[in-house]
Parts: structure tokens; C-alpha cells; sequence
């Protein structure tokens, strides 16, 4: 399932139009990028957790010319599905 198939979904199951379920989805994605980007997390119960997680510095490889080279530390999201969603799938 793609975006435009979970919004034509969404605009089905709750009796709105597609364009009102592209904007709903767009603020949720939305609301979650920036609760992530102020180091928030995001817990929706029975589905699963949004945080940001930190990777450290580490060396790397380039894998052409095998020369060793530094990879910086940075922060990823991240997704920890709920009891519910585990169960499900």
C-alpha cells in the first residue's frame, strides 16, 4: 500500500473526501516530523512509538578503494511498534 492507496482508504472509511484525507494525513505526518525534530517522541497507543534515536561516530570503508574513513554521529528516526500492531501482523 502506497500514499495515495491509504488516503483513498482513509477518504472511504470515514465518509470525507480524498482531498480532505490528503490534508488529515499531511498534518499528521507533519505534526509527528516536528514533535521528532524538537527531540519529542510520539506515542500512538495499540500502534507504536516515533522517537529519535542517536547513532554514534564510527569508522566506515570506502568500499571502492577500501580507505578507511570517519562517519559522523547523527540522529535517525525511529519506529517501535505497539503490542497490538506485533500481534496483528
Amino acid at each position: 500500500m502506497n500514499k495515495a492507496d491509504l488516503i483513498k482508504k482513509m477518504a472511504t472509511d470515514a465518509g470525507i473526501t480524498q482531498n480532505q484525507a490528503n490534508k488529515a494525513f499531511g498534518a499528521m505526518v507533519d505534526g509527528i516530523a516536528n514533535s521528532l525534530a524538537k527531540g519529542k517522541r510520539v506515542i500512538l497507543v495499540g500502534f507504536g512509538t516515533f522517537s529519535v534515536s542517536e547513532r554514534k561516530a564510527r569508522t566506515g570503508r570506502n568500499p571502492k578503494t577500501g580507505a578507511p574513513l570517519r562517519i559522523p554521529a547523527r540522529k535517525v528516526p525511529k519506529f517501535t511498534p505497539g503490542k497490538a500492531l506485533r500481534d496483528r501482523v
